[in-house]
Order: C-alpha cells, then structure tokens, then sequence
C-alpha cells in the first residue's frame, strides 16, 4: 500500500489522478502543508468501518446458543427515574 499525498490545488487540478491513487492506497489531501483530508477507496472504507449488525445478526451468531446466562429476577416494582 503506498500512500499519496496532493496539495489541494492539485486535487482541484486533478480529481481523476487522486481517484486513481486510491486504488493503491490512501490519498493525503493537504491545506497549507498540513494534512487536511484524506480519499478512500469505497471498499477501503467500508475494510475500516467495518460491516454494521443488526441486533437479530448479533443475536443469531453462531455458537450463542452454548453461553449460559442469568438474569438476576427481581418482584420489585419499576420505580421513577431520578431526573435533575
């Protein structure tokens, strides 16, 4: 993975060059000398995000159905949220 870096004169020059780069790596977009932003790859972005679960994928994972867990029970009644 390389990285490339282009003032942001040279990104508003050259969007195809900074688009290109990304499929090598990320591309540092500096402002005044100094990193600023920075282009991904959407397959790269989505790599660092990572995939976002629902609560039905998280509960259906596999293995879940060997984990023993207690709930403590309780008869008291819900009582008022403390709110100040």
């Amino acid at each position: 993975m390389s990285i490339t870096t282009l003032s942001s004169r040279e990104l508003n020059q050259d969007v195809t060059r900074a688009k290109k780069a990304t499929k090598d790596g990320p591309v540092f977009i500096t402002d005044r000398g100094r990193p600023a932003h920075v282009l991904l790859s959407i397959e790269e972005y989505q790599r660092l995000a990572g995939k976002k679960r629902s609560l039905v994928d998280a509960l259906s994972m596999p293995g879940l159905a060997e984990i023993d867990v207690e709930f403590p029970r309780s008869r008291a009644l819900p009582r008022a949220a403390d709110i100040e």
